[in-house]
């Protein structure tokens, strides 16, 4: 009951108090025996007086009623607090400005490896690391002027002697007047955090060493494969000139019969053509590998200039065609125009193409290989290798663009390649803002289908600042 309710209350039981006496006073002077109307008129007042005690005694009841129901509304939302205080996820704790404790939830005794009713009355500075203590104990004395501390970390102690990490948040608890009284505290325990934070450094670390010795790898390909081209491009020159100097030796003799498969001449012939060869497959590894290396580095650019695409087939298929020839294999083109001009790489789309071609005929045994070059609706060159080949596995099409991998090792080796070939056609495809898809089955053969702009210019092919192939 609040106090204007209580002072109307006691005004009211004065005033009939009063009006009471003063009747009593009245009657008492004037004899009632000798004025029965007074009598009537006492009766009449004191009835009076009655009702108004009457509603005074029904506005208390109510007042009472409504005080009960409100302390009962007060214990269940204390109960209720309580309830959240105890059973918090994580640990609560509530001090005296110097860190004894009043007050402590379910969480924090368990975290603390003590039991509730032990922890009231004991400092909080005991579960502290006596290293710690006096840091601990200096920001405790500036609580009550900083009023506030925001995920202090520090390392705690159980009471079983183990310790853990620990956050604490702080708050400073004040009366009426705006008088510090107490600390409220957050205990919660990081020691999984930490430990996660400690190996997501641990593993930026490691990827920075992967990155540093991918690094040192691209290097030193792109140092040792320069260092090989330029003996092995000298090696070639001279090869092919003795090639020719004994070809001519070869032409040169006056009697046909005379010229069998012993001469040395011709025995000569043929050991170097097998040095040129093996020399140029030799050449074609370290072009591949010095492409591999600036495609990771982000430094091959496209030189575009217009050209026929269709002559460029063409071109690619008459000189894959002896390969084709020595397994016996059909090698034609399909082409939907007779001349198709386009601005783009030359080089690069003739890379793609032997690429595509050499993969279809060395895993190809009978069949043919087929190339179609077309236009799209959307200014857009379509390339398509077809083949009739040994097929690839449905769950091997996913990786086979990834640098390195090979479908089936045991074929492979027996064939040659660096697992690269795939890869640099799909990082140049993407240079030249194309996209590439394969579609195969075992056994029935491969399709490679290409589509890429057919009007590329110089400032769209120069791309920088982009990742060309994925880092594996």
């Amino acid at each position: 009951m609040n106090t204007s309710k209580n002072d109307q209350f006691t005004q009211r039981v004065q005033t009939v108090y009063e009006h009471t006496e003063a009747l009593y006073e009245s009657v008492r002077q004037a004899g009632v025996w000798q004025n029965p109307q007074l009598i009537i008129s006492c009766l009449e007042e004191l009835r009076l007086a009655l009702e108004q005690l009457q509603v005074a005694e029904e506005e208390l009841r109510q007042q009472n009623e409504a005080l009960i129901s409100a302390h009962e509304m007060i214990s269940i939302e204390q109960q209720r607090y309580r309830d959240l205080f105890d059973f918090a996820p994580d640990g609560y704790v509530v001090s005296d400005l110097h860190g004894v404790i009043r007050e402590a939830n379910q969480i924090a005794a368990a975290l603390l490896n003590i039991e509730q009713k032990y922890l009231l009355g004991k400092p909080l500075a005991n579960f502290v690391p006596e290293s710690q203590r006096r840091s601990f104990r200096i920001v405790l004395n500036q609580l009550p002027t900083i009023q506030r501390v925001q995920e202090w970390e520090l390392l705690m102690r159980r009471r079983n002697g183990e310790t853990f990490n620990a956050a604490l948040t702080v708050e400073t608890v004040y009366d009426f007047g705006r008088q510090p009284i107490g600390l409220r505290w957050l205990i919660r325990d990081i020691t999984a955090r930490k430990q996660a934070e400690a190996q997501l450094q641990q593993v930026q670390l490691q990827n920075l060493e992967l990155l540093e010795t991918d690094r040192l790898k691209n290097q030193f390909i792109a140092n040792i494969s320069h260092e090989l081209r330029t003996p092995l491009n000298a090696i070639l020159g001279f090869t092919e000139l003795m090639q020719r100097y004994v070809e001519q030796e070869n032409a040169q003799q006056e009697n046909a019969q005379q010229q069998n498969s012993r001469h040395p001449h011709l025995q000569l012939s043929g050991m170097i053509e097998r040095i040129f060869r093996n020399g140029r497959h030799l050449l074609a590894l370290i072009e591949e590998l010095l492409d591999f290396s600036r495609l990771k580095a982000e430094r091959l650019k496209l030189n575009v200039e217009p050209f026929d695409i269709v002559e460029l087939v063409r071109q690619v298929v008459e000189e894959t065609r002896p390969l084709a020839d020595s397994k016996a294999l059909e090698i034609r083109v399909d082409a939907a125009q007779a001349c198709i001009a386009v601005v783009n790489d030359p080089v690069r789309v003739r890379q793609i193409l032997v690429n595509l071609l050499s993969n279809a005929i060395k895993f190809t045994d009978k069949g043919s290989v087929t190339v179609e070059v077309g236009e799209l609706p959307d200014e857009k060159i379509v390339l398509m290798v077809q083949d009739t080949g040994i097929g690839i596995a449905e769950e091997d099409l996913p990786y086979i663009f990834s640098e390195f991998w090979q479908v089936n090792p045991s074929t492979t080796r027996s064939q040659g390649g660096t697992g690269l070939g795939l890869a640099i056609v799909r990082a140049i495809v993407e240079l030249m803002q194309g996209c590439i898809s394969v579609d195969s089955q075992l056994d029935r053969g491969t399709t490679v289908r290409i589509e890429i702009p057919q009007w590329l210019f110089t400032d769209a092919a120069n791309l920088f600042g982009r990742e060309i192939l994925p880092d594996r």
